[in-house]
């Protein structure tokens, strides 16, 4: 074990190497926290951990016995894990009718048997308590056409983390979800690298633009700082209202004014 006498929190980040996740990682690491960062493409989890100086973890996350050695590496690392995000999503738009079972199967393994590894592990290597934040999506709180498998998959995580944080509360151990809507990243630029579909997407959320990592990291490391002490069970939209808004139709701009 590392005998470091920093009094600095530890977390482990699961998906550190995605949008939201390595965003999540720099600005944990900027505040001064020690990061076990966790992500399945080693060369991209190195790059990070030397940005961050990071201690990295190369697996595949869908695999639970994986998540539960990191958290004993975590551990042995550092001697003990104040908080953990779970940072690992997927993104497809297909109608039920066209998804595959093998499509239904990643999107459930990617996104709720990761978390339930994460909610596992936590409860298993956290015994003093702290925060875990799983990520789930504004499609499980408001119906959007050809988000079946995806809708499905994180409700799901909504539903664990919320029976979690009752499981565990007694333990000062905290599950709390965050559920974006459509953020920036490199996993879902078939839809924000299309002109059209981009705007269409736009329109949606009230506030008038899409998300960007920052927006979703800065609610994860709010709930991973150790003062977030009575905080659980809840779900934070960070979606631009679009969950819970319906505001009234933007105006077009006038015409100009002809001066003849």
């Amino acid at each position: 074990m590392n005998n470091d006498s920093n009094s600095s929190p530890v977390h482990v980040i699961l998906g550190a190497t995605g949008g939201i996740g390595s965003e999540l990682c720099r600005r944990l690491s900027e505040s001064g926290a020690r990061l076990v960062v966790a992500a399945r493409d080693k060369d991209r989890l190195d790059q990070l951990a030397g940005e961050t100086g990071s201690h990295p973890v190369s697996l595949d996350a869908t695999k639970t016995g994986e998540v539960d050695q990191l958290f004993a590496e975590a551990v042995q690392q550092y001697g003990h894990i104040d908080g953990t995000a779970n940072c690992i999503g997927s993104f497809m738009l297909k109608p039920a009718h066209l998804t595959s079972d093998e499509d239904l199967a990643r999107t459930m393994a990617l996104n709720l048997g990761t978390a339930f590894g994460t909610v596992r592990a936590a409860a298993k290597h956290m015994p003093k308590g702290g925060s875990v934040v799983l990520l789930s999506s504004v499609a499980a709180r408001v119906g959007l056409a050809n988000h079946e498998a995806i809708a499905a998959a994180k409700g799901a995580v909504t539903g664990l983390g919320l029976s979690a944080a009752a499981s565990y509360a007694g333990r000062g151990l905290r599950f709390n979800i965050v559920a974006p809507g459509l953020v920036r990243t490199p996993m879902t630029e078939k839809v924000t690298g299309s002109d059209t579909a981009r705007q269409a997407s736009t329109d949606l959320h009230p506030l008038g633009r899409l998300g960007e990592p920052g927006d979703v990291a800065a609610m994860i490391s709010w709930l991973l700082d150790p003062a977030q002490t009575w905080v659980t069970g809840q779900v934070f939209g960070i979606d631009g209202g679009l969950s819970t808004l319906r505001p009234l139709p933007r105006r077009a701009p006038a015409p100009a004014k002809s001066n003849s």
